[in-house]
């Protein structure tokens, strides 16, 4: 199993208490920036993820830097993702990415600017819908 020790060359950050609600799990945030362009570094313990929601407007964009997770659009197969994947998200579209049950995960989450972007969160993954990820 990879240890979160040596997941990204950017800090994990702190427990990410003010999305908790949002996430199954434990997952940290440290932001990157906060101007312009936001962009957060999100770590997922072993089997974290984080609850199905929408990017208003702007999307998101995830680059991830360690671990094995996984990323999901509503209706669609779930992707493996692994360092170096991007996955380019469109606004309005109904997703969640998250680690595998069995590694760390780290992503860059980059917001694509727009007038009146917002996120929108939804129900939790449910046990049933993760655990048939491999």
């Amino acid at each position: 199993m990879m240890s979160e020790t040596n997941l990204s060359v950017f800090p994990r950050g702190e427990k990410n208490e003010a999305y908790a609600q949002y996430f199954v799990g434990q997952s940290y945030l440290q932001m990157l920036s906060t101007e312009r362009v936001v962009i957060g570094n999100v770590t997922f313990e072993p089997g974290c993820r984080n609850n199905w929601h929408i990017h208003h407007k702007g999307g998101q964009i995830l680059l991830v830097t360690g671990g094995r997770g996984y990323y999901q659009q509503w209706g669609q197969p779930a992707r493996e993702l692994h360092p170096g994947d991007v996955v380019n998200i469109p606004p309005e579209v109904k997703h969640w990415h998250g680690a595998a049950p069995d590694s760390w995960f780290a992503h860059l989450a980059v917001e694509v600017p727009a007038d009146g972007a917002a996120n929108e969160w939804l129900e939790p993954v449910t046990d049933a819908e993760y655990n048939i990820l491999k």
